[in-house]
This record gives structure tokens, C-alpha cells and sequence, in this order.
């Protein structure tokens, strides 16, 4: 029998240790992502003025705005802010869900 064929026409045994790769891989990403998920990530814009925390879920889940921050004259400085706040927190988020699959696939592209 040939190298790496197994008896009675089942899979090869190179294509048997890949799959349970494979399914290690796929299992190791859900934990990753489970873990993901119950982390926030927190960003501030303005000095400060205005911090924001995002789920791994991607949801924002605090918001704080400090009252020298709240001008009536200038509520689009406090909307930028807030936009600006927020908008971070998601990167940061999405950056380390980048982080993480990419030590869980050894830096491979598998269009995730």
C-alpha cells in the first residue's frame, strides 16, 4: 500500500490529520470569538470630555460625557466628539479580533 493511502479507499491519512486541524482551528475560533465578545474596548475624544465603550459584539455600551464638554453654543463639537469616541472604540475592538485570528491561524488569510 502507498504512503499516506489508507486500507479499503477512505481518506488518506494526511487528509485525516488536516481535518482534525481543522476542527481544532474551528474550535479554537469560537472560543476566541466567545472570549471576544465578553471584552470592552474604551476610546476618548476631546481631552477626555468624552469616553466610549464598545462590546466585542460591537454594541456601545457606555457613554460618558463630562459636563464642561455639554456647550449649547457648540453642540456639533460634542456630536464630533462623541462620533469620534465611538467610531475609536470600534477599531480598537476590531483590531483586536484582528490580533487574535491571526495568532490562532499563524498568520494566514483565510478570508475571515
Amino acid at each position: 500500500m502507498a504512503k499516506g493511502k489508507s486500507f479499503g479507499g477512505g481518506m488518506p491519512r494526511n487528509n485525516a490529520n488536516m481535518m482534525k486541524q481543522v476542527q481544532k482551528m474551528q474550535q479554537d475560533m469560537m472560543k476566541m470569538q466567545e472570549e471576544m465578545e465578553t471584552q470592552t474596548y474604551e476610546a476618548t475624544a476631546g481631552g477626555g470630555m468624552v469616553r466610549a465603550q464598545v462590546s466585542g459584539k460591537k454594541e456601545v455600551v457606555l457613554l460618558e460625557i463630562d459636563p464642561e464638554a455639554v456647550d449649547p453654543e457648540d453642540v456639533e463639537m460634542l456630536q464630533d466628539m462623541v462620533i469620534a469616541a465611538v467610531n475609536e472604540a470600534l477599531r480598537t475592538s476590531e483590531n483586536a479580533a484582528a490580533e487574535g485570528m491571526n495568532k490562532l491561524t499563524g498568520g494566514m488569510n483565510f478570508g475571515f
